[in-house]
């Protein structure tokens, strides 16, 4: 059986349970708004490419010397930056939808009554602020039992509370208990803070990778990251 942490100070009491169905609804706002706070950091990160200082530079200037127009240039300095936050979002909303129709869909079927899976949600004050789900994998390398971490999420008003830390450990404990080797997951490099408490935990970097030629493109990367059991 997985054990649940249970932590309580004078800033932030939470308990760590198994989802239940009646979460579901503040589980799926959790995880939707998290990976949509993604989306001002890779809009962040995409004006900040050389190629589109040029783009946000050029353009507008080439208008001033075609047509004398300021008013035309403001213009269509407005519509690059729409398009770069369109363009922004869309790999974001696409993650979600695709998550929305597969393993969230039945967050039960998919991870409590999985055997060798589960979902966890934090919860403080009676209300879910946190979430971490586990899947096993089903083609791991060789002589390896791996499961993956997935929907690592804590409300903005309750981070930097060891949350996730704890929510972390609760997938560790999980799995150690169930006899994998090894925990895995994929992060996004926009955000070092994650990786940096993967890292504070024990998980080492295997690997990086574009997912799509957008990423490649926008030079945003993910890094896979594993946590092996020093008895494995």
């Amino acid at each position: 059986m997985p054990r649940f942490e249970t932590q309580k100070s004078p800033m932030v009491p939470y308990h760590i349970r198994q989802y239940q169905d009646s979460d579901r609804e503040t589980v799926v706002d959790l995880f939707t708004k998290g990976m949509l706070e993604y989306i001002p950091d890779t809009f962040c990160h995409m004006l900040l490419l050389p190629r589109t200082v040029l783009l946000l530079l050029g353009v507008p200037l080439a208008v001033i010397l075609t047509s004398g127009s300021w008013l035309l240039a403001v213009v269509c300095v407005f519509f690059l930056f729409l398009l770069l936050w369109l363009l922004a979002r869309q790999p974001w909303k696409e993650y979600v939808e695709k998550c929305l129709q597969t393993d969230m869909a039945d967050i039960t079927k998919s991870y409590v009554n999985r055997h060798g899976a589960c979902f966890w949600v934090a919860e403080s004050g009676g209300q879910v602020v946190g979430t971490v789900g586990g899947l096993p994998v089903n083609d791991p390398p060789l002589g390896r039992k791996q499961l993956q971490l997935f929907h690592l999420s804590v409300s903005s008003q309750h981070r930097g509370q060891g949350i996730a830390k704890a929510l972390v450990r609760t997938v560790l404990q999980f799995a150690r208990d169930q006899g994998y080797t090894d925990v895995v997951l994929d992060t996004s490099d926009l955000r070092p803070g994650a990786v940096t408490l993967y890292g504070g935990l024990g998980f080492q970097k295997t690997g990086q990778y574009f997912p799509s030629v957008f990423w490649r493109l926008v030079g945003i990367c993910f890094i896979q990251l594993n946590y092996s059991f020093p008895s494995a």
